[in-house]
Formats: structure tokens, sequence, C-alpha cells
């Protein structure tokens, strides 16, 4: 493992049109979860200037069975919509809540694929597509998460609490970040650079009001990122091609699952490509990367590593994973094959294996909990209640007993 470079991740807001087509289709997946625990989802979003278009498979007691729509159902739908991108904050002529036109093209999930996911008799339910699956972990943050998407996350975060405080009323809600950082000896040392474009309502590219912008971001910054990273030779570049006017939906138009590297781990780890939002938790592209986080977080919170990268595989249909891999990038303090049959101990322990079942049942994750994972990244995030349950360090001790008893394994016969 590389000590000694430079590395840089990127976040963006929540009112990026592709984190607008999360949310959108988050929101969905709450819908449909609130009414049936067991709803199949797979909702894709589109936005534009003034359209949002649903697309995908679905299948949910109550709203749509047999081929057909409840009563009300499609109402409830566009509401739902429409909710989200109200409390985002578009209210402009190119991007209005109350004014784009909507089209829902959901329809009923595939048979062939339902067969495959669904238990029956002697089968369990099978992972909801073949695929692989990355969790990571690392100490450069309280949160345990690469310190440069760490600190691009909390950029926009703290400027979106401001614009809907009214403490930043020039800003609007298109914005990203991207912080550059050094690091020696493993760990962070300076800052080198920080980019941040920010929407911003008319007027405040030029004179004082643009000198006034620029002065709240580099505060906002400073406020964020540990005093001893930043100095005279940090770069700033904020709004860096002038006006930011339009932006949002209007500006580019957004997609689901597009954002994937902000989502996760900012480039720090490996990502098996598969999006998050819009998918209920039988797909193990997301409740196989959730699992693979908590397995991971758990281990560098024990101590047992200062970085371990976790990765799985599935094959549709069948319920077992095909692989578990671990590193620890030369920081363990044991062997990575311990750590392997360690975890898998603790899986089957704690959460009933790694089956597409046993993860869902044994982190909660047929809720309408994942709203709010749809901006600001899935990870690092604080586990309140329901919510971010992969995020919990919880399985310490577990882990360090089953390293334990794993070792004792190793030990030659006397």
């Amino acid at each position: 493992m590389r000590t000694n470079y430079v590395f840089t991740s990127e976040s963006v807001s929540e009112g990026h049109p592709d984190k607008v087509a999360d949310q959108i289709s988050d929101a969905i997946v709450d819908l449909f979860l609130s009414k049936d625990p067991e709803a199949r989802i797979a909702c894709e979003t589109l936005t534009t200037t003034q359209r949002v278009v649903l697309a995908g498979e679905i299948r949910c007691k109550g709203v749509y069975e047999n081929g057909q729509w409840a009563p009300g159902a499609l109402e409830e739908i566009e509401k739902t919509v429409r909710e989200v991108v109200r409390e985002i904050g578009y209210e402009q002529d190119g991007f209005h809540w109350e004014t784009f036109e909507f089209s829902n093209c959901l329809h009923g999930q595939s048979a062939h694929i339902a067969q495959g996911v669904d238990a029956s008799g002697n089968k369990d339910e099978g992972a909801g597509d073949q695929g692989i699956m990355f969790g990571f972990a690392c100490d450069e943050t309280p949160d345990l998460m690469p310190a440069t998407l760490d600190y691009s996350h909390k950029i926009l975060q703290r400027m979106s609490a401001d614009r809907h405080s009214g403490a930043a009323p020039f800003l609007e809600p298109d914005a990203k970040s991207q912080v550059t950082l050094r690091f020696k000896a493993g760990r962070p040392v300076a800052a080198t650079a920080v980019v941040v474009s920010t929407q911003h309502k008319e007027g405040w590219d030029s004179g004082e009001k643009e000198a006034e912008l620029k002065k709240y971001v580099k505060q906002v910054v400073a406020d964020i990122l540990p005093q001893e990273l930043l100095s005279e030779e940090t770069v700033y570049h904020i709004n860096p091609t002038g006006s930011f006017v339009i932006g949002g939906p209007d500006g580019d138009a957004g997609l689901t699952g597009r954002k994937i590297i902000v989502d996760t781990y900012g480039g720090a780890s490996p990502h098996g490509g598969g999006a998050f939002s819009g998918k209920d938790p039988t797909k193990v592209d997301r409740s196989a990367a959730y699992v693979t986080r908590y397995l991971a977080k758990n281990v560098v919170a024990a101590g047992l590593a200062r970085r371990c990268t976790i990765q799985v595989s599935y094959a549709i249909g069948i319920s077992c994973p095909l692989s578990l891999y671990v590193d620890t990038h030369g920081t363990g303090t044991v062997s990575d094959h311990v750590l392997e049959a360690a975890i898998v101990s603790v899986a089957a322990e704690k959460l009933g294996g790694l089956t597409p079942r046993g993860i869902r049942v044994g982190l909660g994750l047929n809720k309408p909990i994942y709203r709010p994972t749809a901006a600001y990244g899935h990870f690092g995030r604080k586990p309140e209640g329901e919510l971010f349950p992969w995020e919990r360090t919880d399985l310490g001790e577990a882990l360090q007993a089953a390293v334990a008893q794993e070792n004792g394994k190793l030990e030659p016969a006397e």
C-alpha cells in the first residue's frame, strides 16, 4: 500500500440532477416498502427540463398486483415525486415541483426474475442478480471513511443546511465539491486543493456579491476541514466557470445510479458497478454492499486493521455468496485469511449468514429507510433508530473472539 501520495474525491449536493433522480427513486422504494415489506422494486428516474420520468419493474401488495394499479396508487406516486422535488427546493422556471411534466412508466416485475428470487418449497430466497459488491472502511476519519470524500460530503451538507435555514439565501440547490489531500505515512497532512461549484441566484457572479459568496464558501471549508490541513498553499477554485444560475435538471439531465463513486468511497475502494437507489433489499447490489461496509467498518473499529476491503459475489437466484475476499492492505493485526474465516463465522451467528434473506433480516432492511441514503453518501452516516443500520459498530467483541478461535486452529499441535 502506498503511504505518500495525493488523492482526490468529489461529492454532489441533493440538488444535483443525478441526485434528484436518486432521491425520487428511493422515495418510491420507501413508499412501496411502507405498503408491503416484501415489495419488489427496481425504479429508475430521468430528470430534465420541466420533466420527470419513472421506469422500471415492480410488485407490491396493495399498489400493483396482477398487472393492475390499486385505486389511488398512481396519484400517490406522483404526489411522492413532487414532494421530493419540493423538499429539495426547486421552484425555478426550468424545473418547478408544481409544474413539471410527469410520466410513470413503471410496470410489473418479470416472472422469470421472480422465480429465481422468491423462496419456494425447499428453495431459499435467491440473489436478485449476479454481481460483485465491495465494502470498505479506514481510520482516516471518526466515521471510518476516506477523508477526501468525508470532507467533500460535509462541505455540501453544511451549505445545504444553510440554504434551507436561510443563512445562505443566495444559494440554489445544485452544487459540487472536490477535496484533494496530500498523505504522508498514510495520513492526511495537507489540503492541496478544494473545488466548490454552487448554483446561485442572479447577480451573485460579479462584484461584491461574488466576493461575499466566495468568502462564505471558504468559511464553510474552514469549518469542515481540520485547521492543520489548511494553509496559504491550499488552492481554492470556487465557481471556476463563472456564472452558475442555470442548474439542476434544467442545466443537465439526471439519471438514477450515475453517482456510484460519490455514493460509496470516493474512489478509495473498488466498486462492483451496481447502483443502490431505486432497488429493494433483495437486490444484492444494494444489500450486499451494505453488509460488506458493516463488516469492514467493524473490522477497523475493533482495531483488527486500519484499512479493510471486503468483496462478495453472487449469482442470480442462488442464495449463498460464491466468494468472500478480505484485504487489509498490510494493516491487519492478523492474516487476511483468518479474518475471512472470522467474518463468515460472525455473519452466520449475528445475521444468519450472507444470504440475501440473512442480510436483509439481520440488518432490518425491509423498511422505508432509503430516501435519506440518496444524498451525501450511503456510508459514513450516523445510525439513528432504523436508519443506516450498516453503520453500527456492534460486532467488535464477536469478531475478536472469532479471530482468536481461528488463530487457535492454526496453532501447532503439542
